[in-house]
């Protein structure tokens, strides 16, 4: 992200992310700390692998990252926390942000050049 603010595009995919009630739960817990995988996904009561797909989106998004770690029995776990984003949303925000989008449709890929 930048200083100013999300770009158009990031604040798509940000928002893109949000949408959805699990992610939305998922930020909520990592909120009180990081966690790893398999008790984020007990904590939440969902499967780890449609945990993992949840996260790559939040990951994707930049509202989360991930980090491998080694357990003192040297077991690989997956920690994940929140970063430090701050949304808010205003429509000289939204205006601003618009000028930077450079897709018209994230899942479509690029927009077509516009013809003056």
């Amino acid at each position: 992200m930048t200083g100013a603010g999300p770009t158009g595009d990031e604040l798509v995919a940000m928002l893109a992310a949000l949408a959805n009630p699990l992610r939305l739960r998922i930020v909520a817990q990592l909120a009180g700390g990081r966690d790893y995988v398999s008790h984020l996904a007990r904590e939440i009561g969902i499967s780890r692998p449609l945990l993992h797909m949840h996260l790559q989106r939040l990951e994707a998004a930049g509202l989360v990252v991930g980090s491998l770690e080694l357990s003192e029995d040297g077991k690989a776990m997956k920690y994940y926390e929140v970063t430090a984003f701050d949304l808010h949303l205003t429509a000289p925000a939204l205006a601003e942000a618009v000028q930077t989008l450079t897709r018209s449709d994230p899942e479509k890929g690029p927009a077509p050049k516009e013809q003056p």
